[in-house]
């Protein structure tokens, strides 16, 4: 086994620890580490599997495995990106409707206190 492998293994094995005590920290939320495990879990096969990447770029017609390794990180990217998306436009939206709540709680509020006067 080659040093630069056992280094990429032991590197690999190791981000999973952390994402893992990220997550019973309670600092990562289960849905966004679903896609850093898969990603250190492909880590980690392609570290034991030495040739899989020079296979894997046959398999799909790619020239160079690094452009395997490139196309794959910018499809991570973009999906990570798109779901990010999704989820700041329901934030939005639910931003919204709270804040207009607060209005109409807030009017009632101070109409009550007006009788009262």
């Amino acid at each position: 086994m080659a040093r630069i492998q056992i280094i990429a293994i032991i590197t690999s094995f190791l981000f999973l620890l952390q994402v893992a005590y990220f997550i019973h920290r309670g600092r990562l939320r289960e849905e966004y580490a679903f896609i850093w495990i898969i990603s250190t879990g492909v880590l980690l096969f392609f570290s034991f599997w030495r040739d899989g990447l020079e296979t894997m770029a046959k398999i799909m017609g790619v020239y160079a495995p690094p452009n395997l390794v490139f196309m794959g990180a910018i499809f991570a990217v973009l999906v990570y990106l798109l779901h990010l998306s999704v989820t700041v436009s329901k934030l939005q939206q639910q931003n919204k409707t709270l804040a207009q709540e607060h209005a109409l709680l807030q009017r009632i509020v101070e109409a009550k206190e007006k009788r009262h006067e």
